[in-house]
């Protein structure tokens, strides 16, 4: 497939005239990009690298990182889940921060274990981070420097330590070994044969995890923890020279190994023809497939030019071309599949081979073949006939005005997206350039690359060899199967036929085809509590407007009301149950959902419907430039919302298909069980099945968000971002005001309903279903009722997190029952049963009752009391969110419409009243909640 990469660099030719067409001429000959000055990039005289960048989103925060180029493909056969086993033990002790100390300091400092506080262990790779670390203090920096230098060189590794970690593994296994794993695990050999990706999961295997000698992992984390594969990344509120100065001296001492053992990536071969691997399942719900054509990755000493960037641009245009292609097929009632999409990148797992990759959604259990070669076909109608000048118009448009909307925002990037692309670079040497360099590169590359050169680049992409097929089904009842023979026949077949180009037809009328008579805003009022403005309309609806500059160009918009579904007969609860799946495929008037896309192409424009059973929102975001088709949206979703009846049913028949096998998937039937427990047999709450999808009705969909739509009174539109009022005010006159609406039937309060109600009383339900790896699944709940206020808020929340880390400590470290285990509190704001703690978690079936009696009583214990150590680390936390969240547009839209709900607000003062909060009156809270006596477990156990 060397084939390919000359073709895109031949493709490249028409934008970038300096790129020498002869690849094999060497590196030499292509002009290197600049990597971005912003981003100090060094390197230790021991061999470690280091990326440090000043940046300010958010305000006094920083990240710290450190990227490893060693992941579970470095190990032997003896040593499968050493390297996820070693992520693990970074946790659980280093020489200045013994047994669990890094977990217990940086929660006094606000990073939270599992949010702030994280690793991944790959194929090829290990990435440690600490994140959001508040950093004014210098000591908080050396700090979090110096454990960055404990994960490289300086673990414990304590006997105890490594015993204990083994059944936390062995959680994590039992977890994560589902149907789909247990199928992949099976024919990874036969994907990769003879090579080592196939038989190299990072989580091992449990013959070796709970049996390898202590001093195995030790010397695994000596030969391959070292400085030349080690990268420390730290981005955030800080000083550039003095973090370099630290790390310098920090770092320093760590010792490059003498004789160091030769980090070789492991290479993927050609395979001629194809490789068909097909595997099922009992818990497989759904009959997914991967058609890959395997090819060469652009070589290192090439990707740093912008040769790497045409070959992305070319790839994102073949790829968004053929998925509209795919989507508009999806969307037939007919359609020979449930979806289907392409994508480039890494072949599967691999670090050393890239593909072009087809996946498919079957509509029929255990049917590879037909699904399978018809989305094949469209891939060969654009090989062979191209794609047209209006596909690639529209993919362009839509590419350019992301990169728009992202270079407008470049002032106000976060510092994730800083870190990513140093890891990026490190691991993948990805080019780094400055935004200014990518996005003239970008719109340069869009203006010169013409049709042919895509189309070419699409021809030669597909290949007679090195296919490769992946099939994962459910079991069939009868044992038969497809075979590798048959799919195979399929494509040959599917090569042998004559295709013919595609010939478009697309929409050309307007959205709005006549335009409404504008409205008024007859009342103007400031809000200083939000710094708002608060527009009253002359159809009663309200506009509330905060301009902000967070994000240069980013508006969102959010229109919410009181009341909601529940006041829809329960004879409509199938349509009820299926409304929100049914809406991610909404048309607007004579626009089918296929239509609606192609009109979008190239505007950065969303819209979402949310219609709960005791409130309503419908949420939207745009650029500044395309606040108008936002706007345009908004009205169309009031007044002629459409489900196409062909759409509709071909979403019916994806949806059924992906929920046939469902009720064998445990995860499933507890979801299934946990609602039985605690609404009884409410239709109102029930998981849809396939049966229940057939039989939702698309006109009472329809009907119902027509009844939830058609009083623009109830609603207050709320607008948060870059928002130009003036030109605002024309938009909702025009847009807004003039949506049909009446004060005088606006609905006040929701209509609760008894359906909806928990069931009171203490108690535990025990079901039974067969798996094929036994676990129990657990869920706990003790619920009440509260004023909701924001110090009872807050206190849900503490509440929730000081008994989430002690559970994490007694029933995952101690007892090693679990892989994860966390509890929230919170309150809602609409329910009559406002007040809920609770847990849901897979676990080791021989713990279970010691587990119940735990969480028990941990409640008890948490009414009881808490520390002042517990509660301070919760504050710390939450006084770093709540400060970062002053900055975030999002966070802005949360508080001002969540007051609109219920008249609280939970903003001003936030701080303040989280600081004062007691000990006291935690456990008070507690006790209080828990002397309501409501208290329900739900356990789903194998029958086996």
């Amino acid at each position: 497939m060397r084939k390919l990469i000359r073709t895109i660099a031949v493709a490249a030719l028409w934008a970038v005239v300096t790129i020498s067409s002869s690849l094999s001429a060497g590196a030499q000959q292509v002009p290197q990009l600049p990597t971005d000055s912003d981003t100090r990039i060094g390197r230790l005289d021991n061999g470690l690298t280091y990326f440090i960048r000043h940046n300010e989103k958010p305000k006094g925060q920083a990240d710290f990182y450190i990227a490893q180029r060693v992941g579970s493909i470095l190990e032997n056969d003896d040593q499968r889940g050493l390297a996820h086993f070693l992520e693990h033990m970074c946790f659980n002790g280093t020489t200045h921060f013994p047994d669990k100390q890094i977990i217990k300091w940086l929660e006094t400092v606000g990073v939270k274990f599992g949010v702030n506080l994280n690793a991944q262990t790959g194929f090829d790779m290990t990435i440690y981070n600490i994140n959001n670390v508040p950093v004014a203090r210098e000591g908080v920096q050396d700090s979090c420097l110096l454990i960055l230098h404990d994960w490289a060189n300086d673990l414990t590794l304590a006997d105890a330590e490594i015993d204990a970690e083994r059944a936390v593994i062995h959680e994590e296994w039992r977890q994560s070994n589902v149907g789909q794993m247990r199928i992949l695990e099976k024919l990874l050999p036969e994907i990769y044969p003879g090579n080592k990706y196939g038989v190299r999961l990072p989580i091992g295997t449990m013959e070796v995890v709970d049996n390898f000698p202590y001093q195995a992992l030790r010397d695994y984390y000596e030969t391959w923890y070292r400085p030349d594969q080690q990268g420390i990344i730290v981005v955030g509120d800080i000083n550039v020279d003095a973090i370099e100065a630290k790390i310098r001296k920090i770092f320093s001492d760590i010792e490059m190994p003498s004789n160091p053992k030769e980090r070789v990536y492991v290479t993927v071969e050609d395979t001629p023809g194809t490789i068909v691997a097909m595997g099922h399942d009992k818990e497989q719900s759904a009959t997914l497939s991967q058609l890959m054509w395997k090819s060469d990755k652009l070589p290192a000493s090439m990707r740093n030019s912008q040769l790497y960037y045409a070959q992305d641009f070319i790839q994102s245009m073949i790829s968004s071309m053929l998925n509209e292609r795919l989507n508009d097929i999806s969307n037939k009632a007919d359609a020979p599949f449930g979806a289907a999409a392409l994508s480039f990148g890494e072949f599967m797992i691999s670090k050393t081979k890239d593909a072009m990759t087809l996946m498919v959604l079957s509509k029929q259990p255990g049917d590879v073949a037909a699904p399978l070669a018809a989305a094949y076909r469209e891939v060969l109608r654009a090989q062979r006939g191209g794609f047209t000048p209006g596909e690639y118009d529209r993919a362009k448009k839509q590419l350019l005005s992301s990169w728009q909307q992202r270079y407008n925002n470049r002032s106000t990037r976060e510092n994730n997206e800083f870190v990513q692309r140093c890891i990026s670079t490190f691991v993948d040497s990805v080019p780094m350039p400055d935004i200014d360099t990518e996005y003239k590169i970008i719109t340069q590359l869009a203006q010169m690359i013409p049709l042919q050169a895509i189309n070419q680049t699409m021809a030669q992409a597909v290949t007679a060899d090195n296919r490769v097929v992946v099939a994962l089904m459910p079991d069939s009842p009868d044992g038969k199967y497809q075979t590798p023979a048959q799919v195979e026949d399929a494509l040959k077949a599917v090569d042998a036929e004559t295709i013919e180009a595609l010939r478009e037809e697309t929409k050309s009328e307007p959205l709005i085809e006549k335009m409404p008579q504008p409205g008024k805003i007859v009342k103007t009022q400031d809000d200083k509590r939000f710094g708002t403005q608060v527009w009253t309309l002359s159809n009663g609806a309200k506009v509330v407007v905060k301009p902000t500059e967070y994000k240069a160009d980013q508006i969102l918009m959010e229109a919410n009301a009181l009341g909601g579904t529940s006041v829809i007969p329960d004879s409509e609860a199938d349509a009820l149950n299926f409304m929100s799946t049914a809406l991610s495929n909404f048309g607007l008037g004579s626009y089918t959902n296929s239509d609606l896309q192609k009109y979008l192409a190239g505007k950065q424009v969303d819209i979402d419907f949310g219609f709960n059973a005791y409130s309503r929102s419908i949420e939207g975001s745009s650029s500044v430039a395309d606040l108008p088709t936002l706007m345009e949206l908004i009205y169309k979703s009031f007044t002629d919302l459409t489900l196409n009846e062909e759409e509709y049913i071909a979403l019916q028949n994806t949806v059924a298909s992906v929920l046939h096998n469902k009720e064998n998937d445990p995860t499933f039937i507890f979801q299934q069980k946990v609602q039985e427990s605690l609404y009884g047999n409410s239709p109102r709450v029930k998981s849809v099945t396939a049966e229940s999808v057939k039989r939702a009705d698309r006109q009472k969909i329809v009907d119902i968000v027509g009844q939830m739509t058609r009083n623009a009174a109830d609603y207050t539109f709320t607008f948060v971002g870059n928002v130009n009022t003036d030109s605002l005010r024309t938009l909702v006159e025009q847009y807004i005001a003039s949506l049909p609406g009446d004060p005088k039937t606006r609905t006040e309060k929701p209509r609760y309903l008894k359906e909806l109600r928990i069931k009171g009383g203490d108690g535990t339900d025990t079901y039974q279903t067969k798996m094929e790896t036994p676990q129990d699944y657990v869920l706990f709940m003790q619920w009440g009722d509260m004023p909701y206020t924001m110090e009872n808020a807050q206190l849900a929340s503490v509440a929730g997190q000081i008994l989430s880390a002690r559970l994490i400590d007694i029933v995952r470290e101690k007892e090693g029952a679990v892989y994860s285990i966390y509890a929230s509190g919170a309150m809602s704001r609409t329910s009559d049963q406002p007040v809920r703690i609770s847990s849901s978690f897979p676990m080791k079936p021989e713990l279970k009752e010691k587990v119940l009696s735990i969480l028990r009583e941990q409640l008890e214990a948490l009414a009881a009391g808490v520390t002042p150590e517990e509660l301070a680390k919760v504050q710390e936390y939450m006084v770093k969110e709540y400060t970062e969240a002053r900055e975030l547009n999002e966070a802005w839209m949360a508080a001002i419409t969540g007051e609109q709900l219920n008249g609280v607000d939970t903003w001003n003062g936030n701080i303040e009243s989280m600081k004062a909060i007691t000990t006291k009156q935690v456990s008070d809270w507690a006790r209080k909640l828990l002397d309501q006596g409501n208290y329900r477990v739900v356990v789903l156990e194998p029958a086996n």
